[in-house]
């Protein structure tokens, strides 16, 4: 069976000092790199937002408060602080990644219009990103993914994953929660149980 790890937005604007920092985040990397050193992946893909810096999804481009949500093309829309905009520092993934073993990057969010935390589609059901393309081509039937933030990129892209098909498994020690609410993580993970995603220790 081929497998593919997917490591979802270890950008710096989401680790320590970024715009939009999860908490812990700079401890999950070790992790990953572990885990691409000892073990053996067909495929290892990144998938990394990549904003246009008039994001509908940025508060200030809608002279809103962050943390405040407004209905963005008929879909509920979280105000977010400006972040991982194209071609910044903050877009760039963490230099503590390593990326000798990476196959391939997805980028995502590149439509002002529309936000995307899934690494397969945007949050409309719009517009597919060419993951799940990348991944049929190579014959990937297993997933097992990591990476920032499980309550919003991670569990979109991991419940994405195995609505498309795929054998499913989240590494809980290579993630971690933005928790605007205390329980989002908790939630997070309950919802993904629910739609078939395994979770490793």
């Amino acid at each position: 069976m081929k497998k593919a790890l997917i490591i979802v937005d270890v950008q710096n604007d989401f680790c320590d000092g970024g715009a939009l920092a999860v908490p812990g985040a700079n401890e999950v990397i070790p992790y990953i790199n572990l885990l691409m050193e000892e073990n053996q992946y067909d495929q290892i893909i990144l998938t990394q937002d990549w904003h246009p810096a008039n994001h509908k999804s940025f508060a200030s481009n809608n002279n809103r408060k962050i943390g405040e949500s407004i209905i963005l093309n008929g879909v509920p829309q979280f105000m977010w602080p400006d972040h991982c905009v194209e071609n910044t520092f903050g877009a760039e993934f963490h230099k503590d990644l390593n990326r000798e073993k990476v196959t391939h990057i997805i980028q995502k969010g590149k439509n002002t219009e529309i936000d995307a935390y899934s690494g397969f589609q945007d949050n409309n059901h719009f517009m597919k990103t060419g993951l799940d393309d990348f991944l049929k081509y190579h014959e990937i039937q297993l997933v097992e993914i990591v990476g920032l933030a499980l309550d919003y990129c991670v569990k979109f892209t991991c419940t994405d994953a195995a609505a498309n098909g795929y054998i499913t498994c989240l590494h809980f020690n290579g993630t971690r929660a933005v928790n605007v609410k205390p329980d989002n993580g908790k939630d997070a993970i309950f919802e993904m149980l629910q739609k078939g995603v395994t979770i490793l220790g």
